[in-house]
């Protein structure tokens, strides 16, 4: 397959504007992207930019903190859908997460995907903040709450994806749930080595540069 079927084609900058956006959609289409993925707020506006074309849109949920409450969660996620979004995003409650509440985390995944039901779930367990048995854990949750993927990243923590992090993600999860790597992903080498790995999508801002 074609990179750039690979590709989320990302903006997720706290001051990102309408005309960025447009120009994200644009992009995505005359690239032939898979999708875009923008903060909640811009998803009415990607969604009539993208109108007649193949690109998908996510939403991202809980971000980049993944501190909000279930509730809020839950509430963003379906306004989200509602506003056109194809796949959903969510950041996982980290602290939580770290302090061995991990009901509390899998019911935060299951609520969102029941906000949503068909539409995709990519669950973000920011990999930068957990030990390799953590992220083992983390990985496990997902794949128990019946989200579509597990995502390495949100770009706005200590550092992005590692090939490491998803070798561990795999071997958890095998092929029950996808992977998507993200954050620090710039050029097409890079973006191989994870396709190699068996990653199914890769969210990054530079798809551009990447396909180029």
């Amino acid at each position: 397959m074609r990179l750039e079927k690979y590709i989320d084609h990302t903006l997720l900058a706290a001051n990102a504007t309408e005309k960025q956006i447009i120009l994200l959609c644009e992009e995505a289409k005359e690239y032939s992207f898979y999708a875009v993925c923008v903060n909640s707020c811009h998803v009415s506006l990607a969604k009539y930019k993208l109108k007649g074309s193949e690109v998908k849109l996510a939403a991202t949920i809980g971000f980049p903190l993944g501190a909000a409450s279930t509730d809020a969660k839950f509430k963003e996620a379906e306004t989200a859908v509602l506003d056109g979004a194809d796949e959903i995003d969510m950041v996982m409650n980290i602290g939580f997460f770290l302090d061995g509440k991990h009901d509390l985390v899998k019911m935060d995944f299951e609520q969102v995907k029941k906000a949503i039901g068909n539409k995709i779930l990519k669950v973000i367990i920011e990999t930068c903040y957990l030990t390799d048995k953590e992220i083992a854990k983390a990985s496990e949750l997902v794949m128990q709450a019946g989200a579509d993927f597990v995502k390495t990243s949100t770009g706005f923590g200590s550092r992005g994806a590692s090939l490491e992090d998803v070798k561990i993600m795999k071997a958890t999860v095998g092929d029950k749930v996808k992977i998507k790597a993200s954050g620090g992903i710039r050029d097409a080498e890079t973006t191989q080595k994870y396709i190699d790995l068996g990653v199914a999508r890769i969210g990054t801002s530079s798809g551009i540069k990447i396909i180029s």
